[in-house]
């Protein structure tokens, strides 16, 4: 894939507008970008579907996975002075949400802009100043003055999905990537990337890829897509967070410009051991960079997959982000390349026997 189309793609997979349910633009954009690797199908939850177009059915099914949802929010309640309550889909850390812009949707199907608003100091006693904020004690602000006004002139009502107003930008010179939603669209982009790479060549698999919804919610749409792919082998691309800016140094595993990151375990699954070492092994054969890591918290869709149809095994292949679950990720565009390059390696050399190596 060329750079430029790449940057494209993952500006407009950025850009989209995605709440975990509400990830309607999020597929609009993938299937513009991978409408020439195959063909697409979705289910009534949204989970889309890409079957690769070289597949011939009876051979063993490889499911690529990355989830097309965001972190964000919900409207919960329009307050008496026009204000807007809500509450978070998906984990948010309190401090790091007021004072940022947002994306409100209308009863029209359009977004219209507000601010995440807190109370100012000025106004807040001694002890207030000395609390953490709580999601209770903000509320979004879009300009309105009254409940009616909310309703009648902004058409904004209950249970409106609400995402960061953040637009993607690129710097070349230190290959750096700063935008929203990078958990997970650019495991989306490297699922993309994977199959770029794999255009057109004979493999002893069939690939189908699965961009699930709901990620952020608990893996709900996971669950779905791999008992609907019925995959013998799985790869998932997640953005994971980079951890070289917030650990000692000895402990750092998830840098950015240092390749994806392959984990060996987290909250929720014990990567297949077997599966893992053949990707490193092969990662240092073909000189792609790659890290790896032991993780005590955090989960993937890897975790409803690994344990679906009897089990299969599961690979993670983490495109680092720094600071994902905030308004604002920090990566590098290599790691999302160097991750198709290494799934598209797997994909060349998978067959039934080393399936069922595994």
């Amino acid at each position: 894939m060329e750079k430029e189309t790449s940057l494209q793609m993952a500006a407009a997979l950025s850009n989209a507008k995605g709440a975990p349910g509400f990830e309607d633009e999020v597929l609009t954009v993938l299937r513009t970008y991978g409408g020439a690797y195959g063909s697409f199908q979705e289910d009534s939850l949204r989970n889309l579907y890409l079957a690769r177009k070289e597949n011939k059915g009876g051979r063993p099914m490889v499911q690529l996975d990355a989830h097309s949802d965001e972190v964000a929010f919900m409207v919960q309640a329009i307050k008496p002075d026009g204000t807007l309550r809500f509450t978070t889909l998906g984990g948010w850390v309190p401090t790091n949400i007021p004072a940022h812009r947002v994306w409100v949707q209308t009863a029209d199907g359009d977004y219209i802009p507000g601010v995440i608003a807190s109370k100012p100091p000025h106004f807040m006693s001694a002890a207030e100043k000395g609390a953490a904020p709580t999601v209770e004690d903000m509320s979004i602000d879009i300009g309105a003055s009254s409940k009616e006004e909310v309703i009648r002139d902004f058409h904004v009502r209950i249970a409106a999905p609400v995402v960061p107003d953040v637009t993607f930008e690129y710097q070349e010179k230190h290959d750096l990537m700063i935008g929203k939603a990078f958990d997970c669209r650019m495991g989306c982009a490297a699922i993309l990337h994977t199959l770029d790479n794999v255009k057109g060549k004979e493999l002893q698999v069939d690939v189908t890829a699965a961009f699930a919804v709901q990620e952020e919610m608990g893996t709900r749409g996971a669950t779905v897509t791999a008992n609907v792919v019925k995959p013998d082998l799985a790869i998932v691309f997640e953005g994971c967070p980079a951890d070289d800016t917030v650990v000692e140094p000895y402990m750092v595993q998830t840098a950015i410009h240092k390749g994806p990151m392959l984990r060996h375990i987290d909250a929720r699954m014990i990567t297949n051991p077997r599966y893992q070492r053949f990707a490193l092994n092969l990662a240092e054969e073909l000189g792609i960079p790659v890290q790896e890591s032991v993780r005590t918290g955090g989960s993937t869709n890897g975790a409803p997959i690994h344990l679906s149809n009897g089990s299969v095994p599961v690979i993670v292949i983490g495109i680092p982000v720094r600071y994902i679950h905030t308004h604002y990720g920090i990566a590098a565009h290599e790691d999302v390349v160097n991750a198709g390059k290494l799934a598209a390696a797997i994909l060349e050399r998978a067959n039934a026997d080393l399936i069922g190596s595994f």
